[in-house]
């Protein structure tokens, strides 16, 4: 297919001929899979919460908007400290929560057509790679859910719970670091796509030219986000992958000259 033009800001030529890479946050971006996500996560926070001791209990929207673009392993290890309690391991939980969120995401997420359709298009001038916070178990199951395996395969997805010798979550900006580096690029050569703020920290901090993505963004969270993407550094902020695609092509394949 051939993508539409964006109706968003062009990015800066200079920045888009410079680029070999394609560097996709996962959750909430390539596919809607936060608010499931915390439907499983949510069970799991509040047995933790129970063992502690403490009282305190999340739906699975508070657990979203509390702790969205961070990872369980960080998430549990703040609730235990404001628990009184830094010094459980919270690795068993962390293994459970993995489980059961892997399990849920499995049997709940569809393909998206017109993300496949951009991406596959994008895929035609640029290395497609994921870059996430989440495991890579989880990766895989959301992958195989939406048909994105073969345009985003296992070796191309960098996890910061998984594939760093010391796991962190974003807005750490390691996780990036480390897949420019395995891809072979500099920072400035791989354009990062991040719908949360703590992701375009992360990407902006390893120096990634980034772009917000507000298409799979609740709707009355958007304008908030959009605001809070740009103050985070992104040279740009766009609803969906096609419209990326738009403002990407063009300039990639000399169509704007």
């Amino acid at each position: 297919m051939s993508a539409p033009r964006g109706g968003g800001a062009p990015l800066p030529a200079g920045v888009v001929r410079g680029l070999t890479a394609l560097l996709c946050d996962a959750d909430g971006n390539l596919f809607p899979s936060e608010e499931p996500a915390f439907v499983a996560s949510a069970e799991v926070t509040n047995r933790f919460l129970a063992e502690l001791g403490d009282a305190r209990r999340f739906s699975p929207e508070e657990l979203r908007l509390a702790t969205t673009g961070m990872n369980f392993r960080t998430t549990s290890r703040r609730l235990a400290a404001e628990a009184g309690r830094p010094e459980v391991d919270v690795e068993p939980w962390v293994a459970e929560e993995r489980r059961a969120v892997t399990a849920y995401l499995g049997e709940h997420l569809r393909p998206h057509g017109p993300t496949t359709a951009a991406l596959t298009d994008l895929a035609s001038q640029l290395r497609l790679a994921a870059v996430s916070s989440s495991a890579l178990a989880r990766l895989a199951a959301c992958f195989t859910a939406t048909g994105l395996d073969e345009l985003i395969p296992p070796a191309e997805r960098f996890s910061a719970e998984d594939s760093l010798p010391m796991p962190t979550s974003k807005p750490d900006p390691a996780v990036y670091l480390f897949a420019c580096e395995r891809l072979g690029i500099a920072p400035a050569q791989g354009l990062a796509v991040e719908d949360s703020v703590p992701g375009a920290l992360s990407a902006v901090r390893a120096g990634c030219p980034t772009v917000g993505n507000l298409l799979f963004v609740q709707p009355a969270e958007r304008a908030g986000r959009e605001a809070a993407l740009r103050e985070a550094g992104v040279l740009a902020v766009v609803s969906s992958w096609q419209e990326l695609a738009g403002l990407l092509l063009p300039v990639l394949t000399g169509g704007d000259r």
